[in-house]
């Protein structure tokens, strides 16, 4: 298990420590996390938790995860599911992908899966309402030989390829495909001039060398791409293949013709890469010395309004690198033009560096060998989730952890307070942020319920409502409920209100007054906390 714990004494206002819990929240600074909700899957659950790790919306499928899953601005849940297919075996496989209300009604599912193609790890939810879908497709043993393949490099007789494929809904178990995108399509060889293909690979990185393997054996999951995610400001698309150690930015404005042919589209290269970075050797313009990435999951471009918009960030994983450890990455590819990748010719495409790298101190001590992501977040923080030991944790600009979960849930089950989580396979794909300000949560009931894990304990760091350390004699809050201003009544003095809001986050501070304009707040429940000498009382009032 690869974990960073604060073990630190801390205090409701500054950090709050919550005991020495084993799963759920492990700790938390209320001042510097980024208030929103986290959504993961595990099992066939997905939760939507506050920063207590208390659950605020809950979705169950007949399905374990396939694996992405998506939050969509109307409150509906976007998820892949994993089906049966005992043709096409790789970690990472599902099949189906669902869509959901808020309430858990299933609305649509399509199913990806047959003897010649499956659907796998990513989906994509497009903002005309129609979805990316990322899919394996089995090259027979001829067909890759055709396509240039070196026989000694087809140990399993038959070659995965992959596929995208973009679809617009219909009814509730159907769609229509309107665009597709086809890795076959861009493929090159230096192996047989006899085969399709031929050329010289160093003089061609726009395209794909067909008998790379990135280290492997040369069996038939050579390339194993784990993500697709959509720029629509760029209308691009970048992959990630865990196999080749790199990613690859590709054109969506072309048709599916053009996505077939090496012209076309706004940036005028078709279907053929646009950009890609993380491992030069793919395309022999570098060497082990070169590479930069190893098995990395989730690239994706940060949102314009974020800190280091427009920039792309990733974990990389640390897959095949000795010692094995993991860090996030920030990173600018060059660029002449918005979406125009600038390339030298006869060298490998840029940066040299990434911008940023994170890792921890002592590096070994954080490692995720599969899976995991890594979200920046509008408050500068960034939310990291080390997959395989389904530990999301948050660290401030200063690489401070403000915040730490474990995933509860597994393949044995729910966990209690207590249990050792290493003896639970509790794999988390990605962990994502949603702030309060979400489209998808206007309207919606979100007061919390329990957390997910059994025998939990609410600390008094995310339950500072509860407990009561003082009684003022004659308090009074007036009017109750309240539309704009709130008055105090006291035979004490008052040193300081605080106002929570219903999910335990401060939503005002006042210091030495008697009366509070909540003319600004939205309608809904508070708490107000009262300090008199150090001794607190808390209220609910209901703001109209």
């Amino acid at each position: 298990m690869k974990r960073i714990s604060l073990l630190v004494l801390v205090f409701l206002q500054t950090t709050s420590l919550l005991g020495q819990n084993t799963v759920g929240v492990l700790s938390y600074n209320s001042q510097d996390t980024y208030d929103a909700l986290t959504l993961f899957t595990s099992q066939t659950e997905t939760y939507l938790i506050n920063a207590c790790g208390e659950v605020v919306n809950q979705w169950s499928s007949a399905y374990p995860p396939g694996n992405a899953v998506y939050l969509l601005e109307d409150g509906s849940l976007l998820r892949a599911g994993k089906v049966v297919n005992s043709t096409i075996t790789f970690g990472g496989t599902g099949g189906i992908v669902e869509k959901y209300d808020w309430d858990g009604n299933l609305l649509w599912s399509y199913e990806v899966s047959s003897d010649t193609q499956l659907q796998h790890h990513d989906i994509f939810p497009m903002p005309n309402g129609n979805v990316l879908i990322l899919i394996a497709t089995i090259m027979s043993n001829a067909e890759a030989i055709q396509a240039g393949r070196d026989p000694n490099f087809l140990l399993d007789g038959v070659l995965y390829n992959e596929r995208i494929i973009e679809v617009e809904p219909v009814g509730t178990t159907d769609a229509t495909i309107v665009w597709e995108w086809n890795i076959n399509d861009h493929l090159i060889q230096d192996f047989d001039n006899s085969k399709d293909n031929f050329g010289v690979v160093a003089d061609n990185p726009q395209r794909l060398d067909i008998n790379f393997l990135g280290g492997l054996d040369g069996g038939a999951n050579w390339l194993h791409i784990n993500s697709i995610q959509y720029n629509d400001n760029l209308d691009q698309i970048v992959m990630s293949s865990r196999h080749l150690n790199e990613i690859f930015i590709i054109d969506h404005s072309t048709t599916t013709l053009e996505a077939a042919s090496n012209s076309g589209g706004t940036y005028g290269k078709g279907g053929d890469f646009l950009y890609r970075w993380g491992n030069p050797q793919s395309y022999d313009q570098g060497n082990d010395n070169d590479q930069q990435l190893f098995g990395q999951h989730f690239p994706y471009w940060i949102p314009d309004g974020l800190p280091n918009a427009g920039q792309l960030i990733l974990y990389n994983n640390g897959f095949q690198r000795m010692p094995s450890f993991s860090e996030v990455y920030r990173l600018t590819p060059p660029t002449s033009a918005p979406g125009v990748y600038e390339y030298i010719p006869g060298s490998a495409y840029g940066p040299t560096n990434p911008d940023y790298i994170y890792t921890n101190p002592t590096p070994t001590d954080f490692f995720s060998r599969i899976l995991s992501s890594a979200q920046m977040l509008p408050n500068g923080n960034i939310l990291i989730c080390d997959g395989d030991s389904g530990y999301f944790f948050e660290i401030d600009s200063n690489e401070n952890i403000v915040w730490e979960y474990i995933n509860p849930t597994g393949s044995s089950g729910t966990m209690a307070q207590g249990d050792n989580p290493d003896d639970t396979p509790n794999l988390v794909f990605r962990a994502f942020k949603y702030g309060f300000d979400h489209p998808a949560f206007t309207g919606r009931d979100l007061t919390p319920g329990d957390p997910i894990e059994l025998n939990f304990e609410i600390n008094e760091a995310c339950d500072p409502l509860s407990v009561e350390e003082f009684t003022f004699n004659d308090l009074k809050l007036f009017p109750n409920p309240v539309l704009d201003q709130l008055t105090i009544e006291a035979t004490v003095s008052i040193d300081q209100l605080t106002i929570y809001n219903s999910l335990g986050a401060i939503v005002g501070t006042f210091n030495n007054t008697y009366s509070i304009d909540l003319s600004p707040f939205n309608s809904g429940i508070y708490f107000v906390q009262i300090t008199s000498q150090n001794k607190t009382a808390t209220k609910k009032i209901i703001k109209e």
